[in-house]
Formats: structure tokens, C-alpha cells, sequence
């Protein structure tokens, strides 16, 4: 991506960050943890620029989504706790707490299956921890061994989309398992001129989908 892609990218993110933070007010939500120490599935989410620690508007009505599509089985939830930044310098560290979780997590509950996702700046947290390599830093990623534990991962607004790449094409371990949702004229994933077009997964069907999927694979084991 050029420096003036670049500086264009986070302008968007910013507009994006002030329109998730007054939207509807779910970005103070809590993480949807269960008080159980293990689960069944958890589902692991990196929220985007600029909302407040937690999973975000598009991580909490995914989760709750998901938790629907699953009658019978345990679901917990865990937000990835990094800063969101607005200067992008964040998803590297991002990418290393969701890797520590995970790794965690497997290792007190063997029989726990993960869902991996992320919103915006969040897919980036996500697509660094996978191993992709990002022009947003480095961190962390999640050991191979554990690959088959990530029964799914799902991702809106992916800034890696900008440099022509896709989980689906840039990750040999999660490719299968992953589904992208770019909004048409989305600026940060699509290279559109919509900025309105990133906030609006969380309304226009995009989480009810990827929680569908995200379901379909952990039934399909």
C-alpha cells in the first residue's frame, strides 16, 4: 500500500472509529463470557479502531448470534484486550494477545473449539495472529499444533484486502476456514469512497451470515 493509501486508509478508520463509538452505545458492552472455565466454542474478537475494550458492534451481536446457532453446546466469548488505535500501531500487539489467549485457552481445555474474528483494524489483530504477513506490524501468531482447534475464522472490513490478498489466499492453514465480508464501497477493505459502507456490518446481515458459517463448521467439526 502507498504512503498516500496509507494516510487515505486512516482517515477512513477514523471516520469509521467516531460513527462505531456512537453507534447505539454497544461498544461498552462487556465481553459474553460464560462463568464456566471451559466451553464448548470460544469465540475470540478483535474489535476495530477507536471502540471501547470489548468486543465492539460488530463482535458482540456475532457472538450472541453465534450462541443461537448452537443450542446445546457452551459458548464463551473473550475480546481481545489491545488498544485500537487510532494511529494502527495496535494490531501487532493485538495479534500477540489473541495468540496468548488461544494458546491459554487450548491448554486448560483440550476439548475447546475456537472461533477467530475481527472488525476493521480487529481483522488485522486476526490476520497477523494467522500469520499473514500486513504492512501493520508484527506479533505473535498462533502455534501450527493448534491450527485445527480454529474450526472458523471471520473477519469484516479487512484492510488486507487492500494489497489484493484474502485470508482465503493468503493462509494455507485457516484459508478453507475463513469468510471476508467487504462491504461495496467499503474504503478500507474495498477501496471504495463509502465510508458509511464500514459501519454497517453489524445492520445489513453480514454478522447473521458469518455466524451461519462460523456455526456450520463447528457442527461439521
Amino acid at each position: 500500500m502507498s504512503h498516500r493509501a496509507s494516510r487515505r486508509h486512516l482517515a477512513i478508520l477514523s471516520v469509521a472509529a467516531a460513527g462505531a463509538l456512537g453507534a447505539a452505545g454497544l461498544t461498552l458492552l462487556p465481553s459474553l463470557a460464560s462463568a464456566a472455565p471451559c466451553s464448548d466454542v470460544d469465540v475470540v474478537f478483535a474489535r476495530g479502531s477507536g471502540e471501547a475494550p470489548g468486543l465492539g458492534i460488530v463482535g458482540t451481536p456475532l457472538v450472541k448470534t453465534i450462541r443461537s446457532e448452537l443450542p446445546g453446546r457452551s459458548v464463551t466469548s473473550h475480546a481481545v484486550d489491545y488498544a485500537a488505535n487510532l494511529s494502527q500501531t495496535s494490531a501487532g500487539p493485538g495479534a500477540t494477545a489473541m495468540t496468548d489467549h488461544v494458546r491459554s485457552t487450548a491448554a486448560s481445555c483440550p476439548g475447546t473449539a475456537f472461533v477467530l474474528g475481527g472488525y476493521s483494524q480487529g481483522a488485522s489483530v486476526t490476520d497477523i495472529a494467522l500469520g499473514i504477513r500486513t504492512t501493520l506490524g508484527t506479533g505473535r501468531t498462533i502455534p501450527t499444533d493448534l491450527a485445527s482447534r480454529v474450526k472458523a475464522v471471520v473477519v469484516f472490513g479487512n484492510p488486507l484486502r487492500l494489497s489484493g490478498r484474502t485470508i482465503n489466499t493468503a493462509g494455507t492453514l485457516y484459508g478453507a476456514k475463513a469468510k471476508e465480508f467487504c462491504n461495496t464501497g467499503d474504503p478500507v477493505c474495498g477501496n471504495g469512497n463509502n465510508a458509511a459502507a464500514h459501519l454497517t456490518y453489524h445492520v445489513n446481515g453480514s454478522v447473521q451470515s458469518g455466524a451461519r458459517f462460523a456455526a456450520g463448521r463447528i457442527d461439521a467439526g
